[in-house]
């Protein structure tokens, strides 16, 4: 009788030890999935950063260069329509 209760107990044990060790293996998953999902959303973030500072920097460029600095305004500018040609026959 005290071997059946010694090896029941045994099992017992064994088997709350398996299931604390599923459960923490199970919360690391659940982390991981959530710090993956969080690494992809500041990735995302991070492009749509990288892009408009792209433009910033390129606008910038374009009002620092020496040649756009020197150009004047056009008094009268006459535009051609879309229906002209610019070459003639």
């Amino acid at each position: 009788m005290l071997l059946m209760v010694a090896i029941g107990s045994l099992i017992l044990l064994l088997a709350l030890l398996i299931l604390f060790h599923q459960n923490a293996n199970a919360t690391k998953g659940y982390m991981l999935r959530t710090l993956e999902r969080e690494r992809s959303q500041l990735l995302l973030e991070q492009e749509v950063l990288n892009m408009q500072l792209a433009e910033a920097q390129a606008l910038e460029g374009l009002q620092l260069d020496p040649q756009v600095g020197v150009m004047i305004a056009v008094k009268k500018p006459q535009y051609t329509s879309d229906e002209a040609t610019v070459a003639q026959n």
